[in-house]
This record gives C-alpha cells, sequence and structure tokens, in this order.
C-alpha cells in the first residue's frame, strides 16, 4: 500500500490513478489476445511452409538427378553454369498491434547468357524452375519464422505487463483507496461526534444560564 496522505485529494487521484490502470490492463490484455492468436496463426502456416520447402526442395533435387541422368553431370554442369537468374528480394514491412513483421517477397529475372535448349534435356529446365519455386518458398518460411520470433517476444513482454498490473498495481491501488475511504469515513464520525458534543454543551450551558 502507498504511503499517502489520507486526504480527499489524495482519493480522488488515486481513484483516477485506478481507473487507468484498470483500463491499461484491459488494452493490454485485449492486445495480449489479439497477438497470440496471430501467433498461434503463423506457426500453423510455418509448419505447413516447411513442408512445402521440404517437398520443393525434394522435387528440385529429383529434377535435377533426371537431368544428370539424361544429358550427363559434366553436362549438366555446363548448362548449370551458363544459367544467369538475378534473385531480387524485396522487404517490406507490417503490423500488428503495434508490432512490425517483416514480408518476404522473392523474385527473378533471366539474364543472357543462357544454355542452349539444343542438346539438354527437359528435366534441366524443369530443374531451374523448381529452384527457382523452392527459393521462393524459403523466403516465406524465413519470414514466417522472422515474424513468430518477434510476435513471441512481444507476447512475453505484454504478459508481463498485465500480470505486473493485475497482481501488483491493481492491487496496490485499491488498498490504499479502500484505507483512505475508512480514515475519512472515520474522521467523519469523529467531527459528527465532536460536533454533536459541542451542540449538547452549548444547549446544556444556554439551559444553564436562562435558569433564575
Amino acid at each position: 500500500m502507498r504511503a499517502v496522505a489520507p486526504t480527499k485529494t489524495s482519493l480522488l487521484k488515486l481513484r483516477e490513478e485506478l481507473k487507468f490502470a484498470r483500463l491499461g490492463h484491459e488494452l493490454l490484455d485485449q492486445k495480449r489476445n489479439i497477438l497470440v492468436v496471430e501467433l498461434l496463426t503463423l506457426v500453423d502456416q510455418a509448419a505447413e511452409y516447411e513442408k512445402k520447402v521440404e517437398a520443393a526442395l525434394e522435387t528440385a533435387y529429383r529434377s535435377l538427378q533426371e537431368a544428370a541422368l539424361g544429358m550427363g553431370k559434366l553436362r549438366v554442369s555446363s548448362a548449370a553454369a551458363a544459367v544467369n537468374l538475378e534473385p531480387s528480394v524485396t522487404l517490406r514491412q507490417r503490423k500488428v498491434m503495434g508490432v512490425i513483421l517483416p514480408v518476404v517477397e522473392t523474385s527473378f529475372q533471366e539474364k543472357a547468357p543462357h544454355y542452349s535448349a539444343l542438346g539438354t534435356s527437359v528435366w534441366m529446365d524443369k530443374s531451374v524452375q523448381d529452384f527457382q519455386e523452392a527459393l521462393k518458398l524459403m523466403g516465406r518460411f524465413a519470414e514466417l519464422k522472422a515474424s513468430i520470433m518477434r510476435l513471441a517476444a512481444e507476447v512475453r513482454k505484454t504478459i508481463r505487463k498485465v500480470n505486473a498490473l493485475e497482481k501488483i498495481a491493481i492491487p496496490d491501488l485499491e488498498e490504499s483507496v479502500h484505507y483512505i475511504q475508512g480514515r475519512l469515513e472515520e474522521n467523519e464520525r469523529d467531527m459528527f461526534t465532536l460536533m454533536k458534543m459541542v451542540k449538547n454543551r452549548l444547549t446544556r450551558e444556554e439551559a444553564e444560564a436562562a435558569m433564575p
């Protein structure tokens, strides 16, 4: 309980602080719930994308293996060296309850020189496309993992604030308000008793003065 003077001014001030603390607790509790829902959603998506990345890489390596079987490893290496793809990773941001989360967009721009279609297997083209798709999925997976870490940190921070208000600040303010209210009521009763005693004494003195 706070060490404050038991006055009406202190009581009004503490009531305002208590009102503000309860409002803050309500808002933080809502924020925590929204962040938890978003976090669970991203965790589910991350689990899904992890499977997609594994499947995409498996498909890409299978295509590359088929190309090597059809063309030979030497020709595949030569064709791979001629592949000229310029990757582009665009980073943007989005906010969830004030928390900044990354948005990753991966794209590829094909540039010359490039291997000739003559003498190459269709699997070579497919493996290039498959690896591009796998890299795009990996970019999205990295976005989800970074977002999960940031949201988890914010959830922990918000929970600490909610607990501090719920278990420390608000009970302390409530106790202080209750104490001051009790002291003021006690003072009012004492004052009433004193005034009644004074009035009775004055009445008695007036009655005695009026006697012959």
